[in-house]
């Protein structure tokens, strides 16, 4: 099912996708206003990379960044399941941080499959975001099974710097006995490092070991990398953010498209691309490389 058109008709559609009935609207809507990218592409956009996001999104709750109208207009966070969501959606009631027992908790969606995610899309759910753990059929929240490192360039800083700071990153979890790294430019302004885990440990100490990673890498690399938010400190720097592991947060998924000004994807990246000159990708050149190269994510799953 790949929607195209281009129509202003408010008129809602039904369409059956992978045996499920999803309703369609505004696909003519523009999202992003700079390139007149539309609800209809972005839907075409997510399932052209379904057999590559659905194994990322799998068994791991949603978090969407919805825009009512268009990427520069009102956007919000949305966790729960929305009234009127479809009664085929999985959803279960999980604490929003699993390993405080006090905290709230939230009716999370699970987008099991090619129908769940033309749902998402069509509320304008332009980003999806996911936590580092997984939670299994029943509700059981497993340990997590990846790290990731978020690289976050300060002013005056880039990609260029980002991509220094991976390789040092990445060494220094090879050291640590993570030999298996994989770089995804974030389709915003850094890129993210993932590497498996065994689930061994509790995503309270990932998030520490990530913290002391940081630290280590600041202090050795002053003039490069800080592993603290201080806004003074930022310029020229990258930040080395560790706190993505904590088991309440969350990180942009792999093949997610962004809302920022134009289109862009948190886009997974061969390691050879990791140097100076890198950009960010848009979805077209997403789609195409997956035609040529495959899923690099594919061991990350």
């Amino acid at each position: 099912m790949t929607p195209r058109g281009r129509s202003t008709d408010d008129v809602p559609q039904y369409v059956e996708v992978a045996g499920r009935r999803v309703r369609l609207t505004n696909l003519g809507r523009v999202l992003y206003p700079q390139t007149g990218f539309t609800k209809a592409e972005m839907i075409r956009y997510y399932t052209q990379v379904a057999d590559v996001i659905l194994p990322q999104l799998r068994d791991r709750p949603v978090t969407r960044i919805r825009f009512p109208d268009t990427v520069e207009d009102e956007r919000f966070f949305e966790k729960n399941v929305p009234a009127g969501a479809p009664d085929w959606l999985r959803h279960r009631v999980l604490r929003a941080s699993p390993e405080d027992d006090d905290a709230t908790e939230v009716d999370f969606p699970f987008l099991d499959d090619l129908a769940g995610l033309v749902w998402a899309a069509n509320a304008g759910a332009v980003e999806l975001h996911t936590p580092q753990w997984r939670a299994g059929p029943r509700g059981k929240v497993h340990h997590p099974d990846r790290l990731v490192i978020d690289l976050d360039p300060g002013p005056g800083a880039g990609l260029d710097e980002c991509a220094d700071v991976a390789h040092l990153v990445a060494d220094r979890l090879e050291a640590d006995g993570l030999t298996d790294t994989y770089p995804v430019t974030s389709g915003s302004k850094g890129l993210q490092l993932y590497a498996p885990l065994d689930g061994r440990r509790t995503a309270l100490e990932v998030r520490e070991y990530a913290r002391e990673v940081a630290g280590v890498l600041a202090a050795e690399h002053p003039k490069l990398v800080v592993s603290v938010m201080r806004k003074d400190l930022r310029p020229g720097k990258v930040l080395i953010d560790w706190s993505q592991n904590h088991p309440a947060k969350t990180t942009v998924t792999p093949y997610s498209l962004r809302g920022r000004s134009v289109p862009m994807v948190a886009a997974p990246r061969d390691w050879e691309e990791i140097e100076p000159g890198l950009r960010q990708l848009g979805p077209d050149e997403v789609v195409s490389r997956l035609e040529v190269d495959g899923d690099l994510l594919a061991d990350l799953r």
